[in-house]
């Protein structure tokens, strides 16, 4: 029960109310992240359908690569989601402090993203929040991704036309609302593998409208900096065309395509699988409550939100 756990500290602060590190009152060998959101919020924000879908797409999912979720709760004023773990920390936050990553470091990452991605994709689930911030190391340094507010499984051969994600990750077709599938989650892992590679986007302007404007200038136009690799410039290129039909990964022979490129040559994908392959960063991570790669994260200012009895929630 939601009164079994105790919080421990912050994790983390996002657009609907916090994470928090939380452990069983009767088992202190283990912890759970609770993501916790207000539901006044998500009725005024409009994303009740997107809530509902994060749910039912992360129950479902049984993968490595995807943080898995334990349980639902809810009350009058908060829906929660009790999930594994990640004491790492987020991607984003090592990226911060080391500027970039070298070739072999963020060859790792992204092969990552790439398994989580082959488990969605063929589920015909499309991502659509890729990004540093959502991509959280476990205890011995593999990537999960988390946040699946944007997430959403798709009939075989539709489109979905909502406008999400990041403005510096989304797709040229999510801008010009042409409509888009999973292929605008390999735009994404293109985006993804050059700002691993150089600590910045390659699409970014000072508001999103000028960042939309570069998007739809192509990659062509982005200048690589020399410390990209050709096999790695030329993956990103091949991840970031303009017309989605021809990304890599959308083509006959799927993912697979992404995995034979030739800057995965000799990479070893089975032992990414089992989980033999040592990471590129071992966190350090003292116990199961050691937050130390976790910003702090100050008391919500604004105190407890309204109920909100207006039942939209009952499936959750």
């Amino acid at each position: 029960k939601l009164s079994d756990l105790r919080v421990i500290s912050t994790l983390g602060v996002g657009g609907f109310g916090r994470v928090e590190l939380v452990q069983l009152a009767q088992d202190k060998s283990r912890s759970f992240a609770l993501k916790q959101m207000k539901k006044a919020q998500i009725v005024e924000t409009r994303q009740q359908q997107h809530i509902m879908s994060e749910k039912e797409i992360m129950s479902e999912a049984n993968c490595d690569f995807i943080v898995k979720l334990y349980k639902t709760f809810k009350d009058r004023k908060y829906l929660y989601m009790l999930m594994e773990s990640c004491l790492g920390g987020e991607l984003w936050t090592i990226l911060r402090d080391r500027g970039h990553f070298d070739d072999g470091t963020t060859r790792f990452y992204t092969a990552c993203v790439v398994e989580a991605f082959d488990y969605l994709h063929s589920r015909n689930i499309i991502y659509r929040d890729l990004k540093p911030e959502n991509l959280l190391l476990d205890v011995s340094g593999y990537v999960k991704l988390v946040d699946f507010g944007f997430a959403k499984k798709l009939q075989s051969g539709r489109k979905t036309w909502t406008f999400c994600g990041t403005p510096e990750y989304v797709a040229p077709e999510v801008i010009l609302n042409r409509g888009h599938d999973i292929s605008a989650d390999y735009w994404s892992l293109g985006v993804l593998m050059f700002e691993l590679l150089t600590g910045t986007p390659p699409f970014t302007g000072a508001d999103p409208m000028r960042t939309y404007n570069i998007i739809l200038k192509g990659i062509d136009a982005i200048e690589f900096p020399r410390n990209i690799t050709r096999n790695a410039s030329a993956l990103i290129k091949k991840l970031c065309r303009d017309n989605p039909t021809e990304r890599l990964g959308y083509q006959r022979g799927g993912i697979s395509e992404i995995q034979k490129h030739k800057w995965f040559d000799g990479f070893y994908w089975e032992g990414l699988r089992n989980r033999s392959l040592p990471p590129p960063i071992l966190p350090k991570v003292q116990s199961v409550v050691d937050t130390a790669n976790f910003d702090d994260y100050p008391a919500d200012p604004d105190g407890p939100p309204p109920d909100d009895l207006s039942g939209w929630d009952d499936d959750f």
